[in-house]
């Protein structure tokens, strides 16, 4: 009997120890953590909270209603620069005690983010900053209070604004993040990507991005993870309408309108290499691209020399590996305009399937096998069109060689381009068109073909383009072969390059001196 209340009273006292062991340390670490991340904390921002539950049990801390904001507020309450957060709750799991009675950084395992509201206030109008920033005023400030193995942020909303008007630059809905087996200390800070993981992933919606002055880019759904990246319903949107972005830009340059369901790339890895961004991908999928590509030609020719795609690859900067490109069921047009009283001409491609395997930079490569494209799409919405066409990136001479065929084309339907641009209607059936053409950043040489039957030209007035001019129609038709007979006509095309155009320039040219010397 003795004997048991010896243990119970051990038992108890046990107990009513362990008891006031934990009140003393919850009272301790409730007044060391203030000190922590308010009189200790080295970083840029303060940090402040209603209320704090701590668990020693369990090793858990939560933190409620926290509020982020530079320490330079202070100083300049006129003017917002830097990370502005609102947090409901912060939760920091299996954390070290001595950490916190003893040290100057939480230690723990997890640090969970539950629907934080932040506003990041930028002095400029760029929404990513260089690198060498990021780390200075987001990574280092957060290794300097807490080290964790995981990070998890839950259905946040993030913005970024400029300063001095708030305009918004970019902002993420409904925001889910985890980074896992991190690693973040003074020794990955001195690497490209100042920490390392284990793996990661990304997920909103709704992100908007200011891509620049003339651009928007919307995405209804993103998500990303190591070895993956997918973004539905995207959206880049022309800030400017045409009639003002012609007037802001001082040479000639291309209006890009994009729409498209989903753009998808599977299995990719990417990382730094000696000092080098490298990313490979063995497949990237767009489907359902609707672009519309708008030039016009009001603004000062751009006589800077054009790179053809051979170089544009070489040239990149970083180690680049596409083994396969897809575009599917999709749909482009080209516009092109003089004057807008006029209106634009079209080419419509639609029906558009692009297959590329081998897209490839120059960067640490000394061999690598040519790049090859093919394309199948029905042109002016009437007739199918197949394009091959190969290049080799390393090839110094930018060398290439395309073919492509069409039959059974309506020529009419070349009024959308022809009857606006060059004030002209074209009439006739196009039987069959083959072209296989090879060439170099100098000159294009190759065939041509074309078998046609009753074409005719129809010339309008300058003044009164919906009336016909009679004594230009008739000239021009007395000129114009109306009928191939049943024969192909083939001719050779040898045509030099103009330097300050591109290489669909160079495709144009080849096609229309063969047209010429059919037709003529």
């Amino acid at each position: 009997m003795i004997r048991i209340k010896k243990i119970a009273i051990f038992l108890i006292g046990g107990i009513l120890f362990l008891g006031i062991l934990n009140f003393g340390l919850n009272l301790w670490i409730e007044l060391k953590l203030p000190k922590l991340i308010a009189d200790k904390n080295n970083s840029a921002y303060n940090i402040a909270y209603k209320d704090i539950d701590i668990s020693l049990w369990n090793t858990t801390l939560k933190v409620f209603d926290v509020s982020v904001a530079p320490k330079t507020e202070i100083e300049n309450t006129n003017k917002k620069i830097g990370i502005y957060a609102k947090v409901p709750q912060i939760k920091v799991a299996h954390f070290s005690i001595l950490s916190i009675l003893f040290g100057d950084k939480i230690k723990a395992d997890q640090l969970v983010i539950v629907a934080p509201e932040i506003i990041l206030h930028k002095n400029n109008d760029e929404v990513l900053s260089h690198a060498k920033s990021i780390q200075s005023k987001i990574i280092e400030p957060f290794e300097k209070i807490i080290v964790v193995n995981a990070i998890y942020l839950r259905e946040g909303n993030v913005q970024i604004v400029k300063a001095e008007n708030d305009q918004l630059l970019a902002s993420l809905k409904q925001l889910n993040l985890k980074v896992e087996g991190l690693v973040l200390n003074e020794k990955t800070l001195q690497n490209k990507i100042p920490f390392t993981y284990k793996n990661y992933s990304i997920n909103c919606t709704h992100l908007l991005y200011q891509v620049n002055e003339f651009y928007t880019l919307k995405v209804s759904k993103f998500n990303t993870t190591n070895t993956a990246l997918q973004m539905d319903d995207l959206e880049l949107k022309p800030t400017y309408s045409r009639k003002v972005f012609v007037q802001k830009i001082p040479k000639e340059r291309d209006l890009y309108n994009l729409r498209m369901k989903q753009i998808s790339l599977k299995e990719m890895h990417w990382g730094f290499h000696e000092d080098v961004f490298f990313c490979k991908i063995p497949e990237i999928v767009f489907d359902q691209l609707e672009a519309t590509i708008y030039r016009g030609k009001m603004p000062e020719d751009d006589l800077s020399k054009k790179k053809l795609y051979n170089k544009l690859l070489r040239n990149l900067p970083f180690d680049l590996q596409v083994d396969m490109l897809k575009i599917a069921q999709s749909k482009i047009v080209y516009e092109e305009e003089k004057t807008f009283e006029e209106g634009p001409g079209k080419l419509i491609f639609d029906a558009f399937n692009l297959k590329a395997t081998s897209i490839q930079s120059g960067v640490h490569k000394t061999k690598v096998p040519d790049t090859k494209i093919s394309v199948q799409s029905r042109f002016m919405e009437e007739s199918i069109l197949d394009v091959d066409w190969s290049f080799n990136v390393l090839d110094s001479t930018d060398g290439f060689k395309i073919k492509g065929k069409i039959n059974h084309f309506n020529a009419e339907k070349l009024v959308y381009f022809t009857k606006p641009y060059l004030n002209v209607v074209v009439k006739g059936d196009l039987e069959k068109v083959y072209f296989n053409f090879s060439g170099n950043n100098e000159m294009s040489q190759g065939d041509f073909a074309l078998k046609y039957d009753d074409l005719k030209v129809e010339i309008y007035q300058n003044n009164k383009r919906y009336k016909k001019n009679g004594l230009l129609t008739a000239i021009g038709n007395l000129f114009v072969k109306d009928d191939s007979g049943e024969e192909l006509k083939a001719v050779s095309v040898k045509v030099e390059r103009v330097p300050e155009k591109s290489f669909y320039n160079l495709l144009w040219i080849s096609v229309a001196d063969g047209l010429k010397q059919v037709l003529l």
